[in-house]
């Protein structure tokens, strides 16, 4: 029987096919797919609903890393949030082995930005301050 060791979820890298720069993120949450369904009645049938298929659902991408003075990718961002100048961008998510080369890897398609957001400041604590990017995009597909 061979060893299995899952592979870990902190080394990962995020490209940008269209915008330039090196992208350090700490997390990447929302790579995740449903499937919704839709209930239909059978007449007769009073026990149970039937569910069928409609299409696949893709929650909104949010990527969070220490705030960037001067990053193209918060350019990008402000240009689509603030100005509404939407240029979508397909990103590249890898899952890196100890190599660091791609495991597994998303292509994410025709994403664009719907959020940005600073985390909270606090003389209080000694955080680094957190930028928070929120992406909709259409469908990824899984290497």
């Amino acid at each position: 029987m061979a060893n299995y060791y899952p592979p870990l979820g902190y080394h990962f890298r995020v490209e940008f096919n269209n915008i330039k720069g090196e992208f350090q993120f700490q997390s990447v949450a929302g790579l995740n797919i449903e499937l919704e369904t839709e209930q239909i009645a059978e007449g007769g049938e009073n026990r149970f609903k039937h569910k069928l298929p409609v299409r696949t659902k893709f929650p909104n991408l949010v990527l969070k890393r220490g705030v960037l003075v001067n990053s193209d990718l918060i350019k990008w961002c402000r240009n689509a949030v603030e100005g509404l100048d939407i240029v979508p961008a397909d990103l590249t998510i890898s899952l890196l082995n100890e190599e660091h080369e791609p495991l597994i890897t998303w292509n994410v398609v025709h994403a664009w930005p719907v959020k940005w957001a600073v985390g909270d400041l606090n003389a209080e604590e000694s955080k680094i301050a957190i930028e928070t990017i929120e992406l909709v995009y259409n469908y990824f597909n899984i290497q």
